[in-house]
């Protein structure tokens, strides 16, 4: 069973998250920052992380920078609704640091599903 880490200070989405993808068979983690995902990622073997762009801690942004720098670097889905300025640049951003996916805030579970999917079979 691959092991899905997401990272959201969120913790109602990161829940309905949880739902989502243990119904469709995987194992998920939860963290609630950047600092707490690292850690995680140190502790468990991932399989891949779902993460969100505006967090308190530590920004989305900063997260994807030091994910990129593990070796081997993780999969990952990058995950943004804009905040309250409705702005994506994080998406856009997102595209040059090297995620698998992204994702707009909120998604179909079925969107969520088939891109993990595609991302842990991939060619």
């Amino acid at each position: 069973m691959a092991c899905i880490l997401v990272i959201d200070d969120d913790h109602v989405f990161w829940a309905t998250l949880q739902d989502v993808l243990e119904g469709a068979g995987y194992h998920v983690l939860e963290a609630c920052d950047g600092r707490e995902g690292l850690a995680a990622l140190q502790a468990h073997p991932i399989d891949l992380v779902i993460t969100a762009s505006l967090m308190l801690e530590q920004e989305g942004f900063e997260t994807l920078q030091k994910l990129r720098t593990l070796t081997p670097a993780p999969k990952i889905i990058a995950l943004s609704g804009g905040g309250q300025t409705g702005r994506l640049e994080f998406l856009h951003v997102a595209t040059g640091g090297g995620t698998n996916r992204m994702l707009r805030k909120p998604m179909r579970s079925h969107d969520l599903c088939a891109a993990v999917r595609e991302i842990l079979t991939g060619p």
